[in-house]
């Protein structure tokens, strides 16, 4: 089994423990921060679930449906993902306002404490687990997992915070009005989350820092006189890259194709974490402008 399934199995676990402690609590004290901590578990629990299935089947080799394969799956992952957040972000700023209307005590206060005691630890376990994967995978779903799990420990940190200062002071507000802070940050974190996933799915170019390196790479071959319509995108952990290059037209085939080999395996070496797929198309001369003119009519 790959890490970043192994990474999403031991989410998947954390999480149901988690629901499984946050929602009794919950339930029980009536705390707003918990039940929305337990909420946001049980969310993280279905996101884990689909983020399996997404890597699953994004690694699935490309066949006659998908010639390209499946990769573009791991950012609709991470957009859904995203979306979620944001959702129950939205819900639990629904109860905080309505804790703050409808103003009712907190019971279970010692045990309210412990599980967010225990949450937290667990939690910070998950996320630097998920951090090491995602650093080491560099693949889209780790990462927007590790980036989810990290605002959970936020929260858990508030919600912890928010109940021993609410078991000495009793002042009641204090459980809504960070459940609406909590709400605010979830949402701020998914933005980013939900920003990279549709960049991706609408095929955006590489990051300019590595377009930069590719043409150096390209430019660093004394026989290549000129390049044009360089095109770069990203397919989950694939990278596609098409070019077409110009060389002397006294240059025979074979000595160009042993040229253009050499340029796809110097980019190929660029980005050795993922799968690179390099499409050149070798001119004897620069064709664009006629390309051009021709796209015009």
């Amino acid at each position: 089994m790959r890490l970043e399934k192994k990474a999403t199995v031991v989410s998947t676990s954390v999480a149901g423990v988690l629901v499984l402690m946050k929602m009794t609590v919950g339930v029980m004290s009536g705390s707003i921060a918990v039940l929305a901590s337990a909420i946001d578990s049980m969310l993280d629990l279905v996101v884990s679930l689909f983020n399996y299935f997404a890597l699953h089947t994004a690694e699935k080799d490309p066949d006659d449906q998908f010639h390209y394969g499946r990769g573009k799956i791991e950012p609709l992952a991470a957009v859904i993902e995203g979306a979620i957040v944001s959702l129950s972000a939205f819900f639990i700023l629904y109860e905080a306002l309505v804790k703050i209307s409808h103003p009712r005590d907190t019971a279970h206060m010692p045990e309210s404490i412990a599980v967010m005691i225990a949450s937290f630890i667990i939690t910070a376990f998950l996320v630097y687990f998920l951090n090491y994967v995602a650093k080491k995978t560099k693949n889209m779903v780790i990462k927007a997992d590790a980036l989810h799990y990290k605002t959970d420990l936020y929260s858990n940190g508030a919600v912890l915070m928010a109940l021993v200062l609410i078991s000495y002071t009793a002042e009641e507000l204090i459980d809504p009005v960070l459940g609406i802070g909590i709400a605010i940050y979830m949402i701020y974190s998914a933005i980013p989350i939900i920003k990279e996933g549709v960049l991706m799915l609408l095929d955006a170019a590489l990051e300019s820092e590595d377009v930069e390196k590719i043409i150096e790479v390209i430019k660093s071959e004394p026989v290549v006189t000129d390049y044009h319509f360089l095109q770069t995108r990203e397919s989950g952990s694939n990278i596609f890259i098409s070019v077409h290059l110009v060389f002397n037209v006294s240059i025979s085939l074979y000595d160009a194709h042993l040229i253009g080999d050499k340029i796809e395996d110097k980019i190929k070496a660029l980005f050795q974490d993922n799968q690179t797929h390099v499409l050149i198309h070798m001119d004897p001369y620069d064709d664009s402008e006629m390309n051009e003119i021709e796209d015009r009519y």
